[in-house]
């Protein structure tokens, strides 16, 4: 029974590869096949590739007497990447999953489901922390010590590592788990991980070079420190040298640990799976309730499913935080790069204004949320449509949606932009203008494809959303409008930012009132036929 849950379990994990998500059907074993020879290239090619590299750059430190420290850092990063690969499966497959009750139901001891489950996220551990120690220790038999004794430390330094990630993973998973459930929106949850997540991995992926040198070039002083403030760590690393005083200890801790946990969650994974979250009692009192017309109704409408998904907000609504990080940008080091521009580019006329207004402009084009809007209405469209509201009033709902989504921040970075650069009073409102025409057209366009493009057999909501052939059409008639925008910057604003930015905005609103002509003359005969 233990195996049949556990091949349950990874076969959840990688269903993708398995089950057409556009279709809702089996692959052929020729796609399977596919599938897991990219994902091993991935792992094993890229992934592996990159750590080993980094695996040689630190070998100097067995040269000067710190190979403890080439281990420490690299089962550290090892313990880091394991983390990231399974603390969210942890929390969707061992705590929050979602065929808790029907196993439960089932004559299976809860038991035997808890360490099929815990078995799934250690061999998820083992996999994305392999990926670094077994380059970490490979290089060194290689290239340091082949003994047999070197080899056995090795394998037990992977053993350590990925079991130390299933600890962690454990209770990080419990974690997440427990607030997730106090939690009324657990959307916004999701994509505060995976923005601290992009946070962190594009922080550590531009300093990783140079942390790497400022630790080669200072390896003495670190480890003194290391050794008198950080003991565990200098001993975790010296283990890997062969130093058995030091292995011995280390897997005894960490196999007590592994039990610690097992122990705990045989004794409450019940409780813990079958946890409800919290629940309010609601004292009834009598209000009035608010009317909105049709137009707000369908807006809020939109808004409600917009912000109850993570998937529809990371995939198109991450303009938004990169418009909000742009506009920060500008109000520190705007001047610097409004500097290096007009050097560069001449300062004519405002250059340097009119360039950053359009690379502000296509930061926006990432935003298309009324792309997949009409796709994601599915079977209810036919609902949505019996409604006493007709079809222009549902595509211009999706248009308001988008520039409800879009605009504020778009507007915020133009504001910035104004404030950081301090040009002219016509130049700053035409900016401010030309911005806001920009959203309106990717706005309307975005509905455009979402009405041209429309896809109503998908079986999982983020295939209209990630897949969707809309989605891309509209970013890329985005993309394609920003650098119109920035060419014309270059070539047209040698007599001045503002009557450029006035041309840009009137062939803007032309262009926006074309596709919404479009939309309330075409558009219901084209939803009529969906």
């Amino acid at each position: 029974m233990l195996r049949t849950l556990l091949k349950k379990q990874l076969s959840e994990i990688f269903r993708a590869y398995f089950v057409d998500q556009k279709k809702g059907a089996a692959r052929n074993r020729g796609a399977t096949i596919a599938f897991f020879v990219l994902f091993a290239l991935l792992m094993v090619g890229v992934l592996g590739g990159i750590f080993t590299s980094m695996a040689l750059n630190l070998l100097p430190l067995a040269e000067v007497g710190l190979g403890w420290m080439y281990f420490a850092v690299m089962g550290l990063i090892g313990l880091v990447l394991g983390l990231f690969g399974s603390v969210f499966n942890t929390y969707a497959g061992l705590y929050l999953a979602k065929d808790n009750d029907l196993l439960l139901s089932l004559p299976i001891p809860p038991r035997t489901v808890m360490n099929a489950r815990l078995l799934g996220v250690y061999l998820m551990a083992l996999l994305y922390s392999a990926v670094v120690t077994v380059p970490m220790a490979a290089v060194w038999l290689i290239r340091v010590d082949n003994s047999p004794a070197a080899l056995l430390c090795g394998l037990l330094m992977i053993l350590v590592v990925s079991l130390l990630t299933t600890v962690l993973s454990a209770l990080l998973g419990y974690v997440v788990a427990k607030v997730s459930l106090r939690l009324k929106n657990k959307s916004f949850l999701t994509v505060l991980l995976a923005l601290l997540f992009l946070a962190a991995y594009y922080f550590f992926y531009f300093k990783a070079s140079s942390l790497l040198q400022s630790l080669l070039l200072n390896a003495e002083t670190i480890g003194e420190r290391v050794r008198g403030d950080a003991l565990p760590l200098f001993l975790f690393g010296q283990a890997g040298t062969g130093d058995w005083s030091a292995m011995l200890p280390l897997l005894a801790v960490t196999l007590a640990l592994s039990a610690l946990v097992w122990w705990l969650l045989s004794r409450s994974f019940l409780r813990i799976v079958t946890a409800t979250g919290k629940t309010e009692r609601m004292i009834y009192r009598e209000k009035a309730v608010k009317v909105h017309s049709p137009a707000s109704a369908l807006l809020r409408r939109e808004l409600r499913h917009f912000f109850s998904n993570s998937g529809y907000m990371l995939n198109c609504g991450m303009g938004c935080v990169f418009q909000a990080a742009a506009g920060v940008a500008l109000l520190w080091k705007g001047n610097v790069v409004a500097g290096a521009l007009d050097r560069v580019f001449g300062g004519g006329g405002g250059t340097a204004a009119a360039l950053l207004c359009g690379a502000c402009c296509m930061i926006s084009a990432i935003d298309v949320p009324a792309a997949p809007s009409l796709s994601l209405e599915g079977k209810s469209l036919g609902l949505l449509r019996a409604l006493p509201v007709g079809d222009w009033e549902l595509l211009r709902a999706k248009v308001r949606f988008q520039l409800a989504v879009s605009l504020p921040t778009a507007l915020f970075c133009a504001l910035c932009l104004d404030i950081a650069l301090a040009p002219d009073l016509l130049t700053a409102l035409f900016v401010l203008t030309t911005t806001a025409a920009f959203c309106l057209f990717c706005a309307a366009f975005a509905a455009v494809m979402g009405l041209v493009k429309a896809n109503f057999t998908w079986t999982r909501e983020l295939v209209p959303i990630k897949q969707g052939i809309a989605v891309l059409l509209a970013m890329l008639g985005g993309a394609v409008a920003g650098f119109l925008l920035l060419g014309g910057a270059l070539l047209f604003t040698a007599n001045g930012a503002a009557l450029y930015l006035a041309a840009a905005t009137v062939v803007l609103l032309a262009l926006s009132l074309l596709l919404l002509r479009w939309l309330k003359l075409i558009g219901p005969e084209r939803m009529a036929r969906l």
